[in-house]
């Protein structure tokens, strides 16, 4: 079996910083009994959670609440599982960047799944975006595979950033799903949707090019 490459982790977004010292020292404070397996389950559970409730967004304002609390602990399972291996010098590579990936899409397919079913999106538009989201994650691992660099964030904006955009949309929705652009008036979330689904495009795009270039110039090493 060929090695995994050994890839470098690459975080430029606005609240890196801030949250890698904030994970270090949550990770110091847990008890030993808590491992990474039990942080990444609970990301999990958290956005199963998460799409249960957005699901039910505009039958209930309370369900937003509940969809922004789910967010705040897939952030927390999400980012910490990892954070807690390395501070307790317990990586296990290969396993831990496996794992943790499909537990992201499997995450994101179920609240994605959630805001289709909530009236809030137009179904097409939240299984585009998820369309995008999987397309951008897959050139990311090919990536990382290729070149040994992670890339976490774009432009600024990293999975945390992220779920603060979806929590507010959450809380945006159950207040008024729809938004006016002229004269007409369309789905918040819709708009969103595209936008988002659009820059997702862009960054496959601009990403593909990149590394297919740095490729190209590298030389192979022949065994």
């Amino acid at each position: 079996m060929q090695p995994l490459i050994q890839h470098v982790r690459e975080n430029h977004s606005v609240l890196a910083a801030a949250e890698r010292r904030f994970l270090i020292r949550i990770a110091g404070q847990l008890p030993a009994r808590i491992n990474s397996d039990h942080l990444t389950a609970l990301a999990l559970a958290a956005m199963i959670a998460g799409g249960a409730a957005f699901s039910t967004v505009r039958v209930s304002f309370w369900a937003a609440p509940v969809v922004v609390l789910a967010l705040a602990v897939n952030w927390l399972g999400d980012s910490l599982d990892g954070t807690l291996a390395r501070v307790r010098r317990r990586e296990r590579p290969r396993y831990g960047y496996y794992v943790d990936h499909v537990i992201d899409l499997a995450g994101t397919a179920a609240l994605m799944c959630g805001v289709a079913a909530s009236g809030a999106m137009t179904p097409a538009v939240a299984f585009a975006t998820l369309a995008a989201y999987c397309i951008v994650s897959a050139e990311s691992y090919l990536a990382t595979y290729s070149l040994g660099t992670f890339r976490l964030s774009f432009a600024g904006i990293g999975p945390t950033e992220l779920r603060i955009v979806l929590a507010a949309g959450a809380v945006a929705v159950a207040i008024d799903p729809w938004v006016e652009i002229g004269t007409r008036r369309v789905l918040l979330l819709d708009l969103g949707g595209v936008i988002a689904s659009a820059g997702m495009f862009a960054v496959f795009a601009g990403g593909a090019i990149r590394n297919g270039r740095a490729l190209y110039r590298m030389p192979e090493c022949e065994s």
